[in-house]
């Protein structure tokens, strides 16, 4: 039950050290984008179990927000947004699988490695709603950032360390085909930081060949995507993929060479840390040998609750335990 670091998974997976064929989808292979994660699109790549895939992700906004003066409600196609690379069809990949994402890199791309936050109306943690409030939205407003492996510079006084990850990534559902703002049992737009280099993603498969989709990667993010846009940015991850025969999960679980973690995606926000936990005790009875009320005790007093998202159309939680507990 150790973490293998030259595998594309751990604690579930079978080592290989040695991985399959590598694959290179650009902007122009990938041609259209999409925004919904559905089974209806056609696959842009089909690949072998253990091959790598060097994936070109747009950001969030597709690239339309260029400067500062672009604002987004001006800019932007409302709903087509936070675009998704894919579908990648994963040979052998059935209902009741697992695929196992590992990623191996991220670093940001684009003719200048330039990133983006904002300030939407009707949109964020902190703000009111023109389907709820008497309000007034708070005022729009674009903040680029110049992002670099070196760190991202917030402003002349402030850089803040490049932590890059995945917004968005996950599987087609069975037969709905849902928008990729919505995080669910399937991933989706998570939004969850620990989602990044060196982590190990698990996705219940739903169809045949799985359809793994990609997209809307950051430079970093605080908990909870307080406003609602992190350091969005244009970016090269690579991932390497594979398929766990025989594990049955409820939704999205997620690995690194410390700690286990589970994914709730639910409002109320209660809900999805208590999904989390629920699953991440399941997990710890599962395949670690605790007794029920025994890794309910040690999740009460050990384990920890990352804040993915507070602003999607459902939030997502991620609970988790160290492996240094696990046995």
């Amino acid at each position: 039950m150790t973490w293998l670091a030259s595998s594309v998974m751990g604690q579930r997976g079978v080592a290989k050290a040695n991985a399959g064929a590598h694959h290179h989808l650009s902007e122009d292979a990938q041609g259209a984008y999409h925004y919904v994660y559905g089974p209806y699109a056609d696959p842009v790549l089909t690949i072998d179990p253990g091959d790598v895939i060097a994936v070109e992700t747009l950001d969030a906004f597709g690239g339309a927000v260029k400067t500062e003066d672009d604002l987004p409600s001006k800019v932007l196609n409302m709903p087509f947004v936070n675009p998704q690379n894919g579908p990648i069809a994963v040979k052998g990949a059935k209902k009741g699988d697992v695929l196992a994402v590992y990623i191996h890199s991220l670093l940001p791309r684009g003719p200048q490695p330039a990133g983006t936050t904002a300030l939407i109306p009707d949109f964020g943690g902190l703000v009111a709603t023109g389907l709820t409030h008497l309000n007034a939205p708070i005022a729009e407003r674009v903040k680029k950032m110049e992002v670099t492996p070196d760190g991202v510079k917030f402003s002349d006084r402030i850089t803040l360390p490049y932590e890059p990850f995945v917004g968005t990534m996950g599987v087609s559902p069975e037969i709905e085909a849902i928008s990729s703002l919505v995080p669910d049992f399937y991933g989706g737009n998570m939004d969850l930081p620990d989602v990044a280099p060196g982590a190990v993603i698990y996705f219940p498969v739903q169809r045949d060949e799985a359809f793994f989709y990609i997209g809307d990667c950051h430079g970093r993010q605080g908990d909870g995507e307080l406003c609602g846009v992190a350091v969005e940015i244009p970016a090269t991850v690579t991932v390497q993929i594979d398929v766990i025969k025989d594990w049955a999960i409820p939704g999205v679980r997620l690995e690194t060479e410390d700690f286990i973690m589970s994914v709730g995606s639910a409002r109320p926000m209660e809900d999805a840390a208590r999904m989390a936990y629920r699953d991440l005790i399941r997990w710890m009875v599962d395949d670690y040998g605790f007794e029920e009320s025994e890794a309910y005790f040690l999740a009460t007093q050990a384990g920890k609750m990352r804040v993915g998202n507070m602003v999607d159309p459902k939030y997502s939680l991620g609970a988790s335990m160290l492996k240094t507990y696990l046995g």
